[in-house]
């Protein structure tokens, strides 16, 4: 169990933004009303409004920069300065990187790079392409962010900026190192060194020195590990800055836990939880705090070892870091395991292995194959037991035909039985076998079903692939809570947690119900489709009896745990149909998702949807209109976010039907 890497600076602004004062409250509403103001008032505005969203950004008060970042991204637009517009887009970006929305700050990077287009700012281009790889890698998407890189590199190397440059040649250096291409990984992280020791940038000698230690750490050879690491941490200790020092502490941490040097270890790790703690790193607290943990439980120190990584996992939770997760419960399954908890860690163990299934989703579809291969493996042996039945029955009418003594046929008769009894032996195991492996084969497919429809996974394990598919015909639902981060501050972690898990429950069983597909959820939103597995207007009826369900669902849950004296979640609704493309993407933690238009007007029919109703599209509206079953409200034409104009309605359940 070590303590995770921490990466610095692979997210970078070279936009020229900084923060000279932070707007009081005063300002701030000053700012928002200077809209209609002159000019010169706007630019003040957007600036004050800037400087602010900045600061909430550095103290992780993001969705309060998110709203200052949008609220000067209009003023700058309204002054016509595109610059300053790029430098929100990738502000923005950066604010949903830190809160986990990759697939936000992808868009919101492209988005500010545009911006940088539109006036010839190749600097601000090539490092918001530095950016979007930094999330990609961030997803394991190693493919797609080696491309970024690389688009990065050949802007910087146009612009003749070597020092930029040498970052994105180590940022891709850093794609090969995950990939364990430890050659080329050096070799890029080698160029990078050479640039920064001609420019005598410490910060970034530093940061490359810890990425050579952490290969060797890797490749065993501790001693050029350690000379590497200790000299980043002397560079980060005179600079004093706490990230570096974080950053250095923990990879020395991790090369002598890797020696099994718990106590040299431990001093690190230690001081690595200091300096998280005064910068306020919610990640890097928790990796200090588990690794802390294990090491306690090494030196056999198992009450410390509980109380260290009980702190870990809760901060890990917060973070939302499946992997520290599990190595949270398995230091806390070990601690209990030792001191004789044997409640405590049964739990703890359990827990672990849900998270073990979580990251190892990518190996279902091989353990299906092996399924297979052991099952013919089991019929060649069942085949070779009868073989030897037919061989010594026929030994035995031989014997009987040859030998008419007594003593002969006793002899016979031994034997016989003795053969009769290993036959029995290895049916008895065979049978066995096959009881074991059908129970194993159970599980591997409930795990592959629980992620994909079953006709995807069947194809997954005849071909080995699956091939993307046209639907013309699907129909598309998202929920969404509505106010989701005011209500779950008022809530605890694990009552927020738990009370997520009891709504999405609920909505899984309703799917099954109406037989519809589950496709993912994202935070508090829940996606499902209708028409994968069969497609008719009997598909589109079941999904909207699903969403009337969910909402009912949603109302009552909210009555009880008013009455309770608990705050409740509302929930938005909205469902469209039409055509949509499907398929599996990625090859770790792989995915069943959908794409298209009619994916993006479902959504917009969710966010411009009510609290408690069930809004559709027109266009669905037109193929349900004639079921009794249902009551319809038009909206009118309402505005949906990049979409215009579209025609909505409410729909319910008619009661005299």
């Amino acid at each position: 169990m070590k303590l995770g890497v921490c990466i610095l600076l692979s997210l970078f602004l070279l936009n020229g933004i900084e923060i000279k004062l932070y707007a009081q409250p005063a300002t701030i509403k000053k700012a928002t009303l200077a809209v209609k103001a002159p000019k010169n008032r706007n630019r003040e505005a957007a600036d004050s409004l800037f400087s602010l969203g900045s600061h909430c950004q550095d103290t992780q008060a993001y969705q309060q920069s998110l709203e200052m970042f949008e609220t000067s991204l209009k003023l700058y637009r309204l002054i016509g300065d595109m610059k300053k517009v790029g430098d929100c887009f990738n502000n923005m970006a950066i604010t949903y990187f830190y809160l986990g929305n990759f697939s936000k700050a992808i868009a919101y990077f492209k988005q500010g790079a545009d911006s940088f287009k539109a006036i010839g700012y190749n600097q601000g281009v090539a490092s918001t392409l530095n950016n979007i790889g930094a999330v990609y890698k961030n997803q394991g998407n190693y493919l797609k962010a080696l491309d970024s890189y690389r688009q990065a590199a050949l802007v910087w190397n146009e612009l003749k900026n070597a020092e930029n440059l040498a970052i994105t040649t180590q940022n891709i250096g850093s794609i090969y190192a995950e990939a364990r291409d430890y050659g080329n990984a050096m070799k890029y992280y080698n160029q990078a060194y050479s640039v920064y020791k001609e420019k005598n940038n410490q910060e970034r000698i530093a940061q490359v020195l810890d990425e050579i230690g952490k290969i060797y750490t890797k490749k065993a050879r501790y001693d050029k590990a350690y000379e590497h690491l200790h000299e980043s941490l002397l560079i980060a200790d005179k600079r004093q800055d706490k990230q570096l020092q974080i950053m250095a502490l923990s990879s020395l941490g991790n090369l002598f836990h890797e020696q099994s040097s718990y106590a040299r270890a431990l001093p690190y790790y230690t001081r690595c939880l200091t300096y998280a703690n005064q910068i306020g790193s919610l990640q890097s607290q928790a990796e200090a705090q588990i690794a802390i943990g294990t090491i306690m439980y090494q030196l056999g120190k198992s009450k410390d070892a509980v109380k260290k990584c009980r702190n870990g996992l809760q901060l890990a939770e917060k973070v939302g870091s499946v992997s520290m997760k599990k190595r949270g419960c398995d230091c806390l399954y070990q601690s209990y395991k030792a001191f004789g908890n044997t409640g405590q860690a049964l739990y703890y163990f359990e827990q672990a292995n849900t998270l073990e299934d979580s990251l190892n989703l990518s190996e279902t579809a091989n353990r299906v194959m092996n399924i297979e291969f052991q099952k013919q493996q089991l019929v060649d042996s069942i085949a070779y037991v009868q073989k030897e039945h037919i061989i010594q029955l026929k030994h035995k009418e031989e014997v009987e035909r040859q030998e008419k003594q007594r003593n002969m046929i006793i002899l016979s008769l031994g034997f016989i039985l003795l053969v009769a009894v290993g036959l029995w032996a290895q049916l008895n195991y065979v049978k066995k076998s096959r009881a074991a492996l059908k129970v194993e084969k159970d599980r591997s497919e409930a795990l592959l079903l629980n992620i994909l429809p079953e006709e995807i996974a069947e194809e997954l394990k005849e071909k080995g692939h699956v091939d993307a598919r046209v639907f013309n015909l699907v129909s598309i639902l998202f929920t969404d809570f509505k106010s989701f981060t005011q209500t779950a501050e008022q809530m605890s972690p694990q009552s927020l947690v738990e009370e997520i898990h009891t709504c999405f429950k609920a909505f899984d069983l309703i799917v099954e119900k109406y037989q519809i597909e589950k496709i993912k959820t994202i935070g508090d939103a829940f996606m499902a489709v209708g028409g994968l597995s069969y497609t008719d207007e009997r598909s589109l009826k079941n999904i909207v009896l699903a969403g009337l369900e969910m909402q009912e669902f949603m109302v009552k849950r909210a009555v009880e745990k008013r009455i309770e004296g608990h705050p409740a979640f509302e929930m938005r609704l909205g469902i469209h149909t039409g055509p949509i493309v499907a398929g599996i993407v990625g090859v770790k933690k792989f995915q069943y998702d959908v794409w298209g238009d009619t994916v993006n007007t479902a959504s917009r029919m969710e966010s411009s949807g009510m609290v408690g109703k069930v809004n559709i599209s027109e266009t669905l509206y037109e193929f349900i209109k004639q079921e009794e079953c249902f009551s319809f409200e038009y909206r009118g034409q309402v505005h949906a976010k990049g979409k215009g104009e579209m025609g909505m309605y409410f729909v319910a359940r008619n009661e005299y039907a």
